[in-house]
């Protein structure tokens, strides 16, 4: 899956462009604050429909704007051009999808496919777990939209049974523990299955980026949740402290994705390249587990993601990208230098919002 063609237009900073896309990818330079991350973020938007920084589309329109569109003509499997137009007159966004517009978005989010990673990203392995776990639920939704219809689910009745809760009305919060159990035991089993798949393949790719000391990925949660039968008992022994706390304190929403490096927490103990390394062993794992799971390769979207790496790290991971499979990659830098050897794209500037092959 590849993106042949981004069309945008008041978007961020950007001018307006209409650009073909190398099939390989490019790389994209230029100062710090030109506009290269709001790029990407755009070359990203198509994937979910939200920007990959967590903004709200007010604030991706242009400053004083009445609105965006983006649109990305997607070549590969199930492709085709994926557009959004988002008015700021009434907080409208319209979504198509080979022409036909869309009304319910788990029915367009995929289409396209790119893994981006961004600095703050470093906040998989260093952050809270809040997080991981929007890490796990992206990349499951993507790869499975049954994840996706069930997240919603459990979502959805987690915000009622809260409110109930908060309004002190236990009968009407116990009235939504049926969804809960059931859309609740989904996430958690996709969540379990997934950790137990990919914690070989994480010590993988961090010994083959250069990381010496042992690691380890584990899921810290209530396996017995992942049947809906358990659910019933689980909730019931946590009342009283629901109803003290004003909130459900039971469920996936309370789980964590666990990073050990040496047996303690990478968040504790791993220096800035350790937690970045941890990082990107994350997101090659998406872009693994989003190929098996779809049948097509990912773009690969990656902002300054060498910086605070060793030279030896750099190497080992400009490998990485290099081998493999072929996929459409992305990567920014404020200068050609700066990227390791065997990143052989071509390059783009970006300067004041303008993109100058």
């Amino acid at each position: 899956m590849r993106l042949e063609r981004l069309i945008a237009r008041g978007f961020r900073n950007l001018d307006d462009l209409d650009r073909e896309l190398p099939a390989a990818g490019v790389a994209l330079l230029g100062p710090n604050g030109q506009g290269k991350t709001n790029l990407l973020e755009a070359l990203y938007y198509p994937v979910l429909f939200r920007s990959l920084r967590g903004a709200p589309d007010p604030e991706v329109a242009r400053f004083g704007g009445p609105g965006f569109h983006v649109e990305a003509d997607v070549a590969g499997p199930g492709g085709g051009p994926v557009a959004t137009t988002f008015t700021l007159a009434g907080r409208k966004k319209r979504i198509t999808v080979r022409g036909e517009e869309i009304g319910r978005l788990g029915d367009a989010i995929g289409t396209w496919l790119a893994v981006a990673f961004l600095p703050v990203d470093v906040g998989l392995a260093g952050g809270p777990a809040a997080e991981r776990r929007g890490f796990l639920d992206r990349l499951l939704a993507l790869a499975d939209r049954r994840y996706y219809a069930a997240l919603a689910r459990y979502r959805a009745a987690l915000a009622q049974r809260n409110t109930a809760l908060r309004q002190e009305r236990p009968e009407l919060a116990r009235a939504f523990d049926g969804v809960l159990a059931e859309a609740g035991a989904v996430v958690m089993a996709a969540r379990l299955a997934w950790v137990e798949r990919a914690a070989g393949p994480f010590a993988g790719e961090l010994d083959a980026l250069g990381e010496t000391e042992p690691v380890c990925l584990r899921y810290h949660g209530r396996a017995e949740l992942a049947e809906a039968e358990a659910w019933g008992a689980a909730l019931e022994l946590a009342a009283g402290r629901d109803r003290a706390r004003g909130a459900t304190t039971v469920g996936p929403h309370r789980d964590d994705l666990v990073l050990e490096l040496g047996g303690r927490p990478i968040r504790s103990v791993g220096s800035t390249g350790q937690q970045r390394t941890a990082a990107v062993a994350l997101k090659l794992l998406e872009l693994t587990t989003l190929a098996a799971a779809r049948g097509t390769e990912p773009a690969l979207l990656l902002d300054d993601v060498f910086s605070e790496l060793d030279g030896e790290r750099q190497r080992r991971l400009a490998g990485r990208l290099s081998a493999g499979p072929v996929r459409q990659v992305f990567v920014t830098a404020p200068r050609r230098d700066e990227l390791p050897p065997g990143i052989e794209l071509g390059t783009w500037r970006v300067e004041s919002g303008r993109v100058i092959e």
